[in-house]
This record gives structure tokens, sequence and C-alpha cells, in this order.
């Protein structure tokens, strides 16, 4: 059996997502889909709009075979950090090839632009060194330096997508990995566009699905973008838990944490750096909300996504030295199975004696801080939830087993 890797937020399930799991299948002529998904909280920082379980079951009916967890410690990073993560994941379950959605569409651009980049390293270093002492970003650096170092661009690394397949492709080829990468261009709506589009288009983003749903509290309008699983889930989780998560609902809890905490202890948090805390400290004493306290730390230097990652490590509670330890293994050190089709448990029965680290199926069989970071961030995700919703969400950490889903039958099993 022929297997591609996909690397996904489901944030939630679209019909973007929908025709790319197809494409995924059909362009690499692959018999299985496998996905690694982030858990509760994603790399943008951002909490996801429902539980990792809840999208789990919308992947499975609509074309995903495996869906396994990016651990918290690779998931809440920055782009390189996660596509090591993800990628390493997915050459452990031996997938033949990775695709992947992106602003650019042609995959010898990304081979190129890779290899470039690692035979150019130390100028393109340098040139993003000297970006940065002008004040920007990180990530504003790194396009700007690549467009110097390579006489124009060659890949424009401003794009979101473009960001990420980049990482995967260098990843590919920096670690030796036997997968072949594909990307397809986007669709119809950007990464970041906020409201549908429109036409007879039913391909939008999920930023647009997820601004729809929070806005107006309901599917109305973002029905058609989804299919009907989707929908079927999101109104379930609604019904079950009582909301749709969103960054707004953990600032009270965000004002707590800060609030009992030092600065020694601020400081020691992962990505606060260069005197953040004291800017974090007095913004947060002001601030009215969540979208205020970022509108005061948001600086030219620091973007909105930095930010928003950092504020879920101090969330968390997730010390620097415990990340660096995590990473310094070089990949996750275990895979979290979350749900699997028929097909994708065939696959995994023939694959997984192979495998060089434990597949996890209930998290009471292993141990590792990486996992016991997992389990904290999920105790972190279901905060805002009233009780029982509260403890019903923590308790499905420990007590549920990898959803299963008959592709045939087209119907979840029960354990």
């Amino acid at each position: 059996m022929k297997a591609v890797g996909v690397v996904v937020e489901y944030n939630p399930f679209h019909n973007g997502h929908l025709y790319h799991l197809k494409e995924a299948k059909a362009q690499t002529e692959s018999d299985v889909a496998i996905a690694v998904m982030s858990g509760f909280f994603l790399q943008r920082g951002e909490p996801a709009i429902v539980s990792k379980w809840a999208r789990t079951k919308m992947a499975l009916a609509s074309h995903a075979d495996l869906v396994v967890e990016l651990p918290y410690a690779f998931a809440v990073q920055k782009a390189e950090t996660f596509a090591e993560g993800a990628v390493s994941i997915l050459g452990e379950l031996q997938c033949g090839s990775l695709f992947f959605g992106s602003e650019n569409g042609d995959i010898d651009t990304f081979l190129k632009a890779a290899a470039y980049t690692m035979k150019h390293k130390k100028a393109l270093d340098e040139e993003v060194k000297q970006q940065i002492s002008t004040g920007i970003s990180y990530p504003a650096a790194m396009a700007k330096a690549f467009r110097a170092v390579t006489d124009g661009g060659m890949l424009d690394l401003s794009k979101p997508n473009n960001i990420l397949g980049f990482q995967y492709v260098k990843t590919i080829l920096e670690k030796d990995i036997q997968m072949k990468p594909a990307t397809v261009k986007r669709l119809s709506s950007n990464y970041h566009d906020a409201y549908f589009p429109e036409g007879s288009s039913r391909i939008a983003s999920a930023t647009s699905v997820r601004k729809s749903m929070l806005d107006q509290g309901s599917l109305a309008s973002a029905s058609s973008f989804l299919p009907e699983t989707s929908v079927h889930e999101l109104e379930e989780y609604a019904r079950t838990f009582g909301l749709w998560h969103s960054a707004e609902d953990y600032f009270s809890f965000l004002k707590y944490t800060l609030h009992t905490m030092d600065m020694e202890e601020l400081r020691g948090i992962y990505e606060v750096e260069e005197g953040l805390e004291h800017r974090i400290m007095r913004a947060i004493r002001t601030a009215g909300s969540f979208l205020e306290y970022m509108e005061l730390l948001k600086t030219k230097r620091y973007t909105w996504t930095r930010l928003q990652r950092m504020n879920t490590h101090i969330l968390t509670r997730t010390k620097r030295t415990d990340i660096r330890r995590i990473l310094s293994e070089g990949r996750p050190a275990y895979i979290r199975l979350l749900g699997m089709t028929k097909k994708g448990q065939a696959y995994l029965s023939k694959k997984k004696k192979q495998l060089c680290v434990p597949l996890i199926t209930k998290i009471g069989s292993f141990s590792h801080p990486s996992l016991s970071l997992d389990v904290k961030a999920g105790k972190v995700f279901s905060a805002p939830l009233k009780e029982p919703a509260r403890s019903m969400l923590t308790e499905q950490e420990y007590s549920l087993s990898p959803i299963r889903y008959d592709e045939d039958r087209r119907e979840f099993l029960r354990k």
C-alpha cells in the first residue's frame, strides 16, 4: 500500500481541505492519506475551534485514513520547527510522498529554493541578521533576505503556505527522508481571508469560516463551505461543550496566570525573550480584552503570531528549558494515533513493527516530557468550559482510544 502524508490543522475541516485530500491521493497515486494534525493549540498560537477528537472525526469521514497528533512542542512553533516535527512523523510512517497546498503551486520552485538555501546558508544567515538589525520580525527578515540572496526571490516567502511548504521540502532534503514532495496551488481564497468569496465558489479560508461561526454563533453562513460531517461535528461539539473556542475565551486565564507569576518565572517561559516580560506585565495590567492586550504588545519586531504562541506558552507555563530538552532529540519521541479508517488500520498493521519510535494509542502506556506537555495543553484548552463539560473533555485524553471509521459503511465504529 502506498501512502501520502499531509500536514494539517483542520480548524475546522472545510471544502478546501476535502479538495486537498482528494488531490493528494489522486496526484500521488496513493492508497492511503496520513494526516499529521496539531492538537489543542495550533501553529499560530491559537486554540483550535474544537477538540482534536472532533477534528479527527471530520477528517476520517472525508478521505483521511490515519490521523496522528503533532506534539505540542512541535505544533506551537515557528515554521521550521513545526515542519521538522511533522515531516519526521510522516517519514517514520513511511509515506512515499508529502502533499501540501501553496500559493506558488510549482514543486520544482520549492526544490530549487530549498537546495539553494542549503548551499548558500552562510550568506543567507548573514543577510537575515542584517535585516533583523533594522528592527523587523524574523519572518519578514527571512523573506527579504531570500529575495536579496537569490536576486529577485525564486519563491515568495512572505506567503504563509509557501513558507510552510519551503520548510517541509527543506526538512526532507536536510534529513534525507525518502519522501517525494508535491504541491497544489490553493484555490479561490487566501489563507488569511476574513470573508467568504463572492460568486459560486464553495471553498473559503478557515479564517473566514471561524470568523463567521464566532461572530454569528451559528453555522448558518458557513455551512455551505463545509462537508456535511464537519457541520454535524461542529454542531454536536457546541451542544455538548457549550462553545467554539477562541483566543478571547482564554484571556481571564492568561491574566490570572500572569498575576500569579513573578518576573523570574515569566523570563523562563519559552519565547519570552529580550525583556518582553516587562512589556507583558505592563500590557496585562491595563488591557480589558485579549485583542486590546495583543495590540499593546505588538511591535514591528514581534509579529502577532509570535506573540500568540508566546502567550499560549504562558498559559501552559511551558519553560524554555523543557522545550529545548524535547527539541534536542531532533524528532518527536512517539507517534500518537488519534484515528483510522479500515484501510488506514490495514496500512498501520503492516508498518508498525518497523517503527523506530513508540506508537501511542492510550497515554497511560507511555511516559515522556513531551507527552506530559500535550496532556497539560489539553487541560488548559478545557479551562473555558463549564462543568461537567470541562471534566468530560479532560477525561477524553485518557479514556478515548483511537477513533475508528468504516469508510465502506460510512459510519464510526463503537469501541
